[in-house]
């Protein structure tokens, strides 16, 4: 069995991996198009993976590009694991209407989760407005609406949506969740909703969070309507796509406190544009992209690929797998 990495995968997985997959051959890349073998250089046109790893590093590395051309063209590529949680780029679908069984990361979900729940807490509680009279040196109380009393909406519970669940549940809130199947969740969850009900929750919920996929039924799925219909003084979050906004709609809603607040990690177009109304309006916090860049991502998206590695080779099922339905097959 061929697999096929980056360098800097493997070098920090070697002694693991010889332990999960002895008889393995392993194929490295260290730069675009530059492979090696045993350390020695090989030929591009020599490698046929059966498995290709493009793992958190894959991209920084500049090796990404030549890892998919390499899996695409490969004679029987059988698996690969991915670096992404959602799977709406192209190369994706790609993947999976060549065949290959595609798994996917769950490595960014603990910071996804933490950056959900630091700017949810923050702006529920009156830090910012402590800060301001700390400044003015006024002694004067900040009242406020209890955590514990908060309900909240959250769309997707893949993942990253039960990590954040795990972060929230014990400060007592309440919790509903948006899925395809209304199927029950759990001690982590309170309710289970389908994408169809979901304005009729969005008047009580104090915290809404977009932790979906993005598709054709979830695309600008955030749109007049559902603004309107959201809480006064509300937080939005979104950690998904930016492709769920209507950013017109979005405006439109901040300007008439629906919602009070918006976090948003995603955009429609990104990098986001300097001229961009976000930047400045000021109910929106902007972040590039980057609410995944814990510093434990690599970490666990090693153990991922070798736990992954280790239930392919026993044929088991393996963690995070990709249905062909995902992206419209």
């Amino acid at each position: 069995m061929q697999i096929l990495m980056t360098q800097a995968a493997y070098r920090r997985v070697a002694e693991r991996l010889a332990k999960v997959a002895p008889d393995a051959e392993v194929v490295t890349a260290a730069a675009e198009d530059a492979y090696e073998l045993n350390g020695n250089p090989i030929d591009k046109d020599a490698i046929d993976p059966e498995v290709v790893w493009l793992s958190l590093d894959s991209h920084a590395s500049g090796t990404l590009g030549g890892l998919y051309g390499r899996l695409m063209k490969a004679q029987a590529p059988r698996w690969t694991q991915i670096m992404a949680a959602g799977i709406d780029n192209p190369i994706f679908r790609n993947i999976l209407e060549k065949g290959v069984r595609l798994t996917k990361s769950s490595a960014q979900a603990t910071p996804i989760a933490e950056y959900v729940v630091a700017h949810a807490l923050s702006l529920q509680l009156p830090i910012q407005q402590a800060a301001a009279l700390q400044a003015k040196h006024e002694w004067k109380s900040t009242p406020y609406h209890e955590v514990a009393k908060t309900r909240w909406l959250m769309a997707g519970f893949g993942n990253i949506g039960h990590e954040i669940a795990k972060r929230i549940k014990p400060f007592g809130v309440h919790l509903t969740v948006v899925r395809r199947s209304p199927a029950a969740q759990g001690d982590l969850v309170d309710q289970v909703i389908t994408l169809k009900d979901i304005e009729s929750e969005l008047p009580q919920a104090d915290v809404v969070v977009l932790a979906c996929a993005l598709n054709d039924e979830t695309r600008n799925m955030c749109d007049g309507a559902f603004f309107a219909a959201m809480k006064p003084g509300a937080v939005l979050i979104n950690i998904g796509r930016g492709g769920l906004v209507d950013e017109d709609a979005l405006k439109a809603g901040l300007d008439r406190d629906q919602p009070g607040h918006a976090v948003l990690d995603v955009f429609q177009t990104e990098p986001l544009p300097a001229d961009s109304w976000f930047w400045d309006h000021p109910k929106v916090r902007v972040t590039a992209h980057s609410s995944n860049s814990g510093d434990g991502n690599l970490g666990r998206g090693d153990e991922l690929f070798l736990e992954n590695l280790r239930r392919y080779l026993a044929q088991e099922p393996l963690l995070n797998e990709a249905a062909k339905s995902e992206v419209g097959l």
